[in-house]
């Protein structure tokens, strides 16, 4: 038997805090050889604004095997009355190949990539920072708030965005069950960031959000929206400043992240000056933050490994809670 868990099944079963120590068991696997990760296949659809993802992955010392299939339809909110971010994830047994379960994908897409940015937080940010500026109000920012949330103390929320300010004033109410200290709406991008301590980039913009030039000294820096060649919210000020860089996967930044593959073909950055990518610094075979002045920085364009592990504590956690609709493929 097989079972059908829907988005709000999936959301009572998540906890931010879980998945960021998830990610950190995912990426330390992966690290050490103990994951297969495919990278992920893009199939653009422009006629619609979209793209769709196909995102397969293993974790050997998890046990967990699956897909994700994820599209991202800029349109959907305003045309559909849809989410940007839609995704459907199949678990697997990886004894049979038999699918086990077939899970909603967009609210687990949201938090896992929360916690990764949790995650990267805690291993890159000072431990004294306390001003988390957020630029971009969509469905994918509250677990951007809730996993650095989770990983620092934070006194003061900034929140910067396009959107019209009734729909900005509504963001900031949603998020008064996660956020304990100031929540500010700001007007103007260049303040918000130059306060900053963290700052959080979580947009769907093909060119650059914030200028480096804002950024103060120690800042860090998750550069989390963009996720095509062609797509930046960094300019190449704030990458070249950045003293110390990390991917969630190189290889998949080489592929995917326009806001270096953009400066890198301009000649005005090199990849040589990447640090590495984010297993690496969680089983300690590189060095996070080096001191409080220099600008970190984390990309991330997402990886499957993510979604897996995610979905396969979903499964194991729905079995025992006996959540979920049980279904038979074969009959």
């Amino acid at each position: 038997m097989a079972i059908l868990l829907c988005r709000q099944d999936v959301a009572r079963l998540l906890d931010m805090a879980e998945v960021i120590e998830i990610m950190a068991k995912a990426f330390s696997d992966f690290a050490q050889g103990q994951a297969i990760l495919p990278l992920r296949t893009p199939i653009p659809v422009p006629e619609h604004a979209g793209v769709s993802f196909t995102m397969p992955a293993m974790l050997k010392g998890m046990g967990a095997l699956g897909l994700k299939v994820v599209t991202v339809y800029g349109e959907n909110p305003a045309k559909y009355q849809l989410p940007t971010v839609l995704g459907s994830i199949l678990v697997q047994d990886a004894r049979t190949g038999a699918v086990v379960a077939v899970m909603e994908g967009g609210f687990l897409t949201a938090m896992r990539t929360g916690a990764v940015s949790g995650l990267a937080t805690r291993l890159l940010a000072r431990k004294d920072a306390k001003v988390h500026t957020v630029i971009g109000s969509g469905g994918m920012a509250r677990a951007q708030i809730w996993g650095v949330g989770c990983a620092r103390r934070i006194e003061k929320l900034i929140l910067y965005s396009v959107d019209p300010m009734e729909a900005r004033k509504a963001f900031k109410e949603s998020l008064k069950d996660i956020v304990k200290g100031e929540i500010v709406l700001a007007e103007d991008s260049a303040k918000a960031v130059a306060e900053a301590d963290i700052l959080t980039l979580i947009t769907n913009s093909k060119t650059p959000v914030m200028e480096g030039r804002w950024l103060k000294p120690g800042t860090h820096i998750n550069g989390i929206g963009s996720h095509t060649p062609k797509m930046r919210e960094l300019d190449t000020t704030a990458v070249q400043r950045a003293g110390r860089i990390v991917c969630d996967l190189v290889e998949a930044c080489k592929a995917e992240a326009g806001d270096f593959i953009i400066p890198a073909e301009q000649g005005e950055w090199s990849w040589d000056k990447m640090h590495g990518s984010l297993g690496d610094v969680v089983t300690g075979k590189i060095k996070g933050r080096e001191n409080d002045q220099e600008i970190t920085l984390f990309k991330s364009v997402g990886l499957a490994i993510q979604d897996i592990s995610t979905a396969q504590y979903i499964y194991e956690k729905a079995l025992k809670q006996k959540v979920g609709v049980e279904f038979d493929f074969m009959k």
